[in-house]
């Protein structure tokens, strides 16, 4: 018996093949009757005018007579009238429905090539055509020729009974077909299935070798990546949640140790006054994780708002540097800006600032005392490009790969000597790769760092479509 999906994808498929397989049965058929339905009335209209013609050459009683009687031995009925439908000679008795045609018959109405007067040959008994008489362009009578319509039924009925033989075959090898088919997508499937169980009990070493290089081979080797991701996925959480543990223990166990000292009766003014200066410190430090920490999460969850505008390059240096210069002054380290005029770039000038003060407050913090950092800005053709370089300490050549991950940081000592949570640089890249642009890191160990955001230039309207 076939399982669920199987038999899912079975009735899917020949639901829709058996709609498909209608239409194209029920146009065929239409097809073929009105044709062979057409080819019936146009006969009969042909028959009908040459009979017009041979007694435009000779409209005599013996004419006459002998086209009556050569219909009389077909299977066809003639009704020859004079131009205002007096019936002059007719082959076979004339039914009811023959004398009705004639009496709604307009006799003044002269069509070259005649006209089929009753066509209704799926309600009528006959079907008719009319094949006017004009000698010399004189009007001088109609041919009419009637046909029974059972031999179009029959016809009908023959052709219909060939489509409903036909159908059942196609319907039987549609079914033999979808049943090969599914059997043939749901294996791969019911395996896949199996292994997505298992990496969902946790076990994340999954192999599938389908042997395919369709598309479910494609979606097994996604499957078997996967397993891979997730693993390694697994090895980054714990890793993220021992790192976030740490950065958080250490603010609260310093909070708790200089409360407890600072509570103490025998602690003095300034000893009090110390320990709540370090509690503050350590408390604005975890408040500042804790809202990086937030900032991540809505970039993980797209919840973080990007507002674009046209903005000026110096005036935003300019509002950074307002920002830092203090800091930087405090360490006697140079801070030299230099920004092309007239650069207007499409960005969210709050979310840029932060990406900024990021970059430098971290060239500040590994750069020693009487070294320079330069902030510049400069644009070509196509391209917006910022560079912040300083002439600190560096980052080992093994340690670039690894530098805009979350909670990395060069000192694996976790030494809270600069302060540093190692979520800057992963949020500034995010916020950069959120306005369409991209974030590099150049350095070489003890000779400096220079990091590089490159934005594409573009006019108003298409980059506030993008933001």
């Amino acid at each position: 018996m076939l399982n669920r999906l199987a038999l899912k994808i079975g009735l899917l498929f020949f639901v829709f093949i058996i709609i498909i397989e209608s239409v194209l049965f029920l146009t065929l058929y239409v097809t073929f009757v009105n044709e062979r339905v057409d080819e019936v009335m146009t006969n009969l209209l042909a028959r009908g005018n040459t009979h017009s013609e041979v007694l435009e050459d000779s409209f005599e009683p013996a004419t006459l007579n002998h086209v009556a009687l050569m219909e009389s031995a077909s299977d066809f009925i003639v009704i020859i009238t004079d131009a205002d439908g007096n019936e002059l000679t007719h082959s076979d008795l004339i039914e009811p429905e023959m004398r009705e045609v004639l009496e709604h018959t307009d006799f003044d109405e002269v069509l070259q090539g005649g006209k089929v007067v009753e066509e209704r040959w799926d309600k009528k008994e006959f079907i008719a055509t009319d094949s006017p008489i004009t000698i010399e362009g004189e009007h001088r009578g109609h041919v009419f020729m009637f046909a029974e319509t059972n031999h179009i039924k029959g016809m009908v009925s023959h052709l219909r009974n060939q489509f409903l033989i036909v159908g059942l075959i196609a319907v039987g090898l549609t079914v033999i077909t979808i049943f090969l088919l599914s059997r043939l997508i749901t294996l791969p499937l019911i395996r896949m299935k199996e292994a997505t169980e298992q990496l969902s009990e946790g076990h994340h070493e999954v192999s599938l070798n389908i042997g395919r290089n369709d598309e479910l081979g494609e979606l097994a080797n996604a499957i078997t990546a996967l397993s891979s991701d997730l693993e390694h996925l697994k090895n980054e959480r714990n890793e993220f949640l021992a790192s976030i543990s740490h950065e958080l223990r250490t603010p609260l166990t310093y909070i708790k140790g200089y409360a407890d000292i600072a509570s103490r009766p025998d602690a003095s003014e300034e000893e009090k006054k110390e320990y709540i200066g370090i509690i503050r410190e350590e408390t604005a430090h975890l408040t500042e994780l804790i809202r990086q920490l937030f900032e991540l999460a809505q970039i993980d969850h797209n919840q973080f708002a990007i507002q674009k505008e046209g903005f000026s390059l110096e005036m935003l240096f300019a509002s950074v540097v307002a920002l830092v210069r203090p800091a930087f002054d405090e360490k006697q380290i140079s801070l030299a800006v230099h920004c092309e005029h007239e650069i207007v770039a499409f960005i969210d000038p709050e979310r840029f600032q932060q990406v900024l003060l990021n970059v430098l407050d971290n060239a500040r913090k590994h750069s020693p005392e009487g070294t320079q950092v330069v902030l510049q800005g400069v644009q070509d053709k196509g391209t917006i490009t910022i560079s912040i370089r300083d002439e600190g300490e560096g980052i080992p050549e093994k340690d670039l790969p690894f530098v805009f991950e979350r909670l990395y940081r060069v000192d694996k000592s976790r030494s809270r000597q600069y302060g540093g949570s190692g979520l800057g640089l992963a949020i500034a890249k995010e916020i950069v790769e959120s306005h369409g642009g991209l974030m590099t890191l150049q350095s070489e160990y003890g000779q400096g760092t220079t990091v590089l955001i490159e934005l594409k230039r573009g006019d108003s309207l298409a980059e506030s479509a993008v933001g």
